[in-house]
């Protein structure tokens, strides 16, 4: 990596919030009105940057429920604390992974459960049969899609690993006692910090045409170095004694390790020029898709 690449890593801001987010979160707004759950969904991953705020504003004293989608990708430890973090501040919360269905059943039974009170005193006054309406809010890119589609056991809404691929709002047949209203994700104006884009631009929450993807995977590794080195060191096949030597050639200790992984996979330009632009598309992906291995970045005692 030459002197300029190096200099401008870590420094550009990252912010976005296209014009349909602002629309989305008006209809939301309406709808709420109707609403007896939310159902938040959540990227296991980072369950606090995936939290949007304006959702807090917007659901009021609704019941609510989390679901921490992605399970599979995020450290299983770390799954149990997030689960317990959330219960301890009045909120059930349900590990989930869209891809097997799994926590689709006991979501149902989580917000039936919720109901249960309300459908028997609307019972006592007459009101038999009613169905209970719950919504489904996220932001872009935390599987909310795939989710819908697994439970209606069909693709009745369109998949993509990009932000920004439900467009409208649908309603969904969720049980027999259940009707789930769908919506698109959405952002919020402005991120509270540079941890907060990052975490959303790790996952594909903003989309890669508005990244440096060098500087992003420069960050990535900061966090993957100090945490889960281990999970590096499997994947990309090199020694902590062969990451040493490659802190003596670069002093920048995070550029040693991307450079060698750049080697180890043998992304080398003509002229022997380390093609950096292609071992961060390599690493980025291979994060989203768990490939690393199961990796949550925000840890729980972190906050």
């Amino acid at each position: 990596m030459n002197e300029n690449q190096d200099k401008g890593l870590h420094k550009s801001v990252i912010n976005w919030y296209p014009g349909h987010m602002a629309k989305t979160k008006k209809q939301i707004k309406e709808d709420i009105n109707i609403i007896d759950v939310v159902v938040e969904i959540l990227d296991a991953r980072i369950p606090i940057s995936s939290q949007n705020p304006d959702i807090k504003e917007l659901v009021k004293n609704k019941k609510r429920i989390i679901l921490l989608n992605k399970s599979d990708l995020a450290d299983k430890e770390e799954n149990n604390k997030w689960i317990k973090y959330f219960k301890q501040n009045g909120i059930p919360a349900i590990l989930t992974n869209a891809n097997n269905g799994i926590g689709i059943k006991e979501l149902i039974n989580k917000i039936e459960d919720l109901m249960k009170e309300e459908l028997e005193k609307q019972a006592l006054k007459g009101r038999v049969g009613k169905s209970v309406r719950a919504i489904i809010l996220g932001i872009p890119n935390v599987g909310k899609s795939s989710l819908i589609n697994k439970i209606t056991n069909k693709k009745s809404a369109q998949v993509g690993n990009k932000p920004g691929v439900t467009k409208q709002k649908q309603w969904i047949k969720l049980s027999n006692k259940i009707d789930l209203l769908d919506t698109p994700g959405i952002l919020w104006p402005k991120f509270e910090s540079q941890e907060v884009a990052l975490n959303l631009s790790y996952i594909g929450t903003i989309k890669d045409e508005n990244l440096e993807i060098t500087e992003i995977v420069y960050n990535l590794l900061k966090v993957l170095k100090d945490n889960y080195m281990v999970n590096l060191l499997n994947r990309y096949k090199f020694t902590i004694e062969e990451y040493e030597n490659q802190c003596y050639i670069t002093e920048d200790k995070i550029i040693s390790l991307l450079e060698l992984i750049a080697k180890k996979r043998g992304c080398i330009k003509q002229g022997n020029v380390l093609d950096i632009e292609k071992i961060c598309g390599i690493i980025l992906e291979e994060f989203r898709n768990g490939k690393i291995g199961n990796i949550t970045l925000e840890k729980c005692n972190m906050i």
